[in-house]
Order: structure tokens, then C-alpha cells, then sequence
């Protein structure tokens, strides 16, 4: 009998929107830091997470701050 490995399929936020915003250093497309970015397949399932759970506030903070810059301009 052949037994074939599967590799554990890791959880990403990325949604293939990658463009870091320059202010904050997050990518706007998933909200992650490019050092987060680069790190995610080192992290434990507990790292990311950490960092998943955290996402959703990034994402509305670089929203808030692109509507404000465009009401400035």
C-alpha cells in the first residue's frame, strides 16, 4: 500500500491585493506587515492566529485613514 503525505494546508489571510501602504507599513489587501508577510510560513498555528484575530481591526484602521487622506486632498 502506498501512503502518500499531505502537507498541512497553513491558513493566509492574502488575497492576492498586495500593496503595502507606506504610513503604516500593512498591506492593504490582508493587513499584515511585510515582516508578518515574509515570517508567515515560520509561524505556529497559535502566531497566526494571534495575528488573523487582529486583522479585521488593521483592515478598518487603513480604511479610515485612506478616507481621511482623501477628504484632506
Amino acid at each position: 500500500m502506498n501512503t502518500i503525505a499531505h502537507t498541512p494546508v497553513i491558513a493566509s489571510p492574502c488575497n492576492k491585493v498586495c500593496t503595502v501602504a507606506p504610513r503604516s507599513g500593512m498591506c492593504i489587501g490582508c493587513g499584515r506587515t511585510v515582516a508578518e508577510i515574509a515570517a508567515w510560513l515560520g509561524y505556529n498555528d497559535n502566531q497566526r492566529s494571534r495575528i488573523m484575530a487582529e486583522l479585521p481591526n488593521r483592515l478598518a484602521t487603513l480604511r479610515d485613514n485612506s478616507a481621511n487622506a482623501n477628504e484632506q486632498t
